[in-house]
């Protein structure tokens, strides 16, 4: 029965892949400026993009390239940080990741937007149907979407520019 109902269902709506997760930025997670630590940002990031992408499929799926993480102002700690992803472009085993980050200043309420990024995934099981299709339903969810074929045509390029390079790479011991 599953089989044949995720068979039938080929288009979904962006907003049914949405997850949203905030977080109070903690001593714990800060670096030496007092900010939340880039590298902890990338995780929650690739955490909430998981979830996005398995809601959508409902396939198991791997992180396959984080492609452009902008930080674009710092999340001081104390503040909180909200991350908002949807699945904003679909191939037949990939699907593409937006993520949203906003700060909130916790004692004034000043919200802002402190990253985005695209990650994309992949289906890792041979047998798991192709990924539906996307509907998108407000204004900034078709802007966000309108960009997928380039992004993924630029992917593809840039892929291959990595074999390239990633040939030439020494795995050679560096030492003795």
């Amino acid at each position: 029965m599953e089989i044949w109902r995720r068979k039938i269902m080929t288009i979904k709506k962006v907003s049914d892949s949405r997850v949203v997760q905030t977080h109070l930025i903690m001593p714990s997670d800060g670096n030496r400026h007092n900010t939340l630590y880039g590298g902890n940002l990338m995780r929650m990031i690739d955490n909430v993009s998981a979830i996005s992408f398995t809601r959508h499929t409902r396939s198991l799926g791997v992180t396959a390239s984080m492609d452009v993480l902008n930080f674009i102002k710092p999340l001081p700690v104390s503040n909180s940080v909200c991350i908002e992803t949807i699945v904003s472009g679909v191939g037949k085993r990939s699907a593409e990741i937006f993520a949203k980050v906003i700060g909130e200043d916790l004692a004034t309420g000043e919200r802002y937007l402190a990253a985005t990024a695209f990650l994309t995934f992949v289906v890792v099981d041979e047998n798991a149907p192709d990924i539906p299709q996307l509907e998108a339903e407000t204004e900034e969810e078709r802007y966000i979407m309108k960009g997928y074929a380039e992004r993924r045509k630029k992917r593809s390029e840039d892929r291959l520019a990595d074999r390239e390079f990633q040939e030439n790479i020494s795995i050679e011991f560096p030492w003795g």
